[in-house]
């Protein structure tokens, strides 16, 4: 399976991001580190990231 970002705003609803599928966890925890600045302007607060429909990991916060 492929690791992707499940974006949500404060509220916890779904929000709409970049859709890009990693092959590792290391991959997507980079892609993140350069870009979460990026998805705060689209009003993304909180990811999860996701192998196929389990949960990796999160919610996790990306405000400051």
């Amino acid at each position: 399976m492929a690791l992707r970002w499940h974006y949500q705003d404060d509220d916890g609803l779904d929000v709409t991001g970049p859709d890009v599928a990693f092959d590792d966890q290391a991959a997507a925890e980079d892609w993140l580190s350069a870009t979460w600045t990026d998805l705060a302007e689209i009003d993304v607060t909180q990811v999860t990231l996701l192998d196929g429909d389990e949960v990796v990991y999160g919610p996790m916060s990306l405000k400051p």
